[in-house]
């Protein structure tokens, strides 16, 4: 069946939306190349059918890859990586609880365990007053050096989800439970397919800057391609019109 004006238009039009949205994806992508334990997106797409005929593409989705970032050691104890499935969980203002892979954590001013956005981390410990030094087991275990001993101050759990692509993102390098990721099921770490959580580390962002640099080039072309094709329909529509009208 032969493509009508309007259907190769929409087609176009249709494919230079789309890539201007996957080219935010790519672009947020890029802006968070060194961000600690960011997890990139990829946008997924669908044709649009109608009366079963192509009528151009759009994103359907946006898909998380969870994979894990690379480790790389730091000089501060309480910069911490899980190696392995799992989440460090905080408690936002409102008192929910998000979730991130994010490590780096600091002791605020209420000498409270935080995330570097001030965030308290869901442990089941409380850190003392005086504070030598401090060690993070990879079974999250907690321990405090104060007057040349060790002590045992808490534990950080781990939480994980059946599926961690279907986490919302919420911003702030956090992610919240949704229906698509599952219930969360918190543990200890570095026991039954928890991760183990290790100190004097980092997690990099899982982003390949090269392979986002080579898909930002290809948006452009695609969008180009789209473009140029619009630009040519409506001319042929134009003089179709003039021609008509002669």
């Amino acid at each position: 069946m032969p493509v009508s004006y309007t259907q190769t238009l929409n087609i176009s039009r249709s494919g230079m939306l789309a890539r201007l949205l996957d080219l935010d994806v790519v672009s947020n992508n890029l802006s968070n190349v060194n961000t600690t334990g960011y997890k990139r997106s990829r946008g997924n797409f669908q044709e649009i059918l109608s009366q079963k005929q192509l009528e151009g593409t759009r994103i359907r989705a946006t898909q998380n890859i969870m994979e894990q970032g690379s480790i790389y050691s730091t000089t501060n104890p309480l910069d911490l990586a899980i190696n392995g499935e799992g989440f460090f969980s905080v408690t936002l203002p409102d008192e929910r609880i998000a979730y991130t892979r994010n490590g780096e954590l600091y002791v605020d001013a209420s000498n409270r365990l935080v995330d570097n956005s001030g965030h308290p981390i869901v442990w089941d410990g409380e850190l003392p007053e005086r504070i030598d030094d401090i060690h993070v087991n990879p079974d999250g275990t907690v321990m405090v050096q104060s007057n040349n001993e060790w002590t045992q101050v808490g534990q950080i759990p781990v939480s994980r989800f059946p599926n961690p692509s279907g986490l919302y993102r919420f911003g702030q390098n956090l992610w919240l439970e949704s229906t698509a990721s599952g219930a969360v099921e918190d543990g200890v770490a570095n026991s039954d397919n928890f991760g183990a959580i290790m100190g004097n580390v980092l997690e990099r962002s899982n982003v390949n800057l090269a392979e986002e640099m080579v898909q930002m080039i290809n948006l452009q072309r695609s969008f180009q391609m789209s473009l140029r094709s619009f630009q040519q329909t409506d001319q042929m529509l134009s003089q179709a019109i003039r021609m008509r009208r002669a």
